[in-house]
C-alpha cells in the first residue's frame, strides 16, 4: 500500500513546486493530500468500512431480507386480489346475463298475471251485467205493479167521483127522500 502512495505521490508532484493555498497551508499538488494525510485517511476509512461491515452489515441484510419479502407478500396479495377480482368479473358478467334472462321470464309472468286479471274482470263485469238486467227487471215488475195499483186506485176514485156525481145529478130531492124512507124501513124490519 505504501507503494501506491508513493506513486501517487510522484506522479502527482513530478516538478511542482510547492503551492500555498488562500489559509497558508502548503502542499505539493493542489489535488492530493500529503503522505500522512493520505495514510490516516485510508487507514481511518478502512477501519470504518470494517466496523460498519461487521456491525451494520447484519442489520442491512436483515432490512433489505425484510424489504424484499414486504415487497413480495405486496406481489402475491396484488396477484391474489386480481385472481378475486377476476372471479368476480366473471361472476358479475354471469349475474348480467342471468338478469335478461329474469327480466323475460319477470315479464312473460306479468303477462300471465295481466291476462288472468281481464279474465277475471271480464268473468265479474259480466256477472254484474246480469245481476244488474235481473234488478233492473225486478224493479220495472214492481214498478209495473206499484204503477197498475195506482192506476186502479185513480180509476176507482174516479169511478167513485163520477158515480157520486150521476147519483148526486140524478136523484132529484123525492127521489132522495124515498131512497133514505126504503133505507130506514129496510134497518126497521130487519131490526
Amino acid at each position: 500500500m505504501n507503494a501506491l502512495i508513493r506513486i501517487a505521490s510522484l506522479v502527482a508532484h513530478a516538478g511542482e513546486p510547492p503551492r500555498q493555498d488562500s489559509e497558508g497551508i502548503t502542499t505539493r499538488s493542489w489535488i492530493l493530500p500529503e503522505k500522512a494525510e493520505m495514510i490516516y485517511g485510508i487507514l481511518a476509512a478502512l477501519i470504518i468500512f470494517g466496523l460498519l461491515f461487521k456491525f451494520a452489515g447484519p442489520g442491512i441484510k436483515k432490512a433489505m431480507a425484510a424489504r424484499t419479502a414486504r415487497i413480495q407478500k405486496e406481489l402475491d396479495d396484488a396477484a391474489s386480489d386480481k385472481a378475486s377480482a377476476a372471479t368476480e368479473a366473471a361472476g358479475i358478467r354471469q349475474a348480467k346475463g342471468d338478469i335478461g334472462a329474469e327480466r323475460q321470464r319477470l315479464l312473460a309472468d306479468a303477462a300471465v298475471q295481466a291476462d288472468a286479471m281481464l279474465a277475471d274482470g271480464r268473468t265479474r263485469l259480466e256477472a254484474e251485467v246480469v245481476e244488474l238486467k235481473a234488478r233492473a227487471v225486478a224493479d220495472i215488475d214492481t214498478a209495473r205493479g206499484r204503477s197498475a195499483d195506482e192506476l186502479r186506485g185513480e180509476i176507482a176514485r174516479l169511478s167513485a167521483t163520477a158515480a157520486e156525481r150521476a147519483v148526486t145529478e140524478s136523484i132529484n130531492d123525492a127521489t132522495h127522500q124515498d131512497l133514505i124512507e126504503a133505507f130506514i124501513q129496510k134497518v126497521g124490519a130487519s131490526a
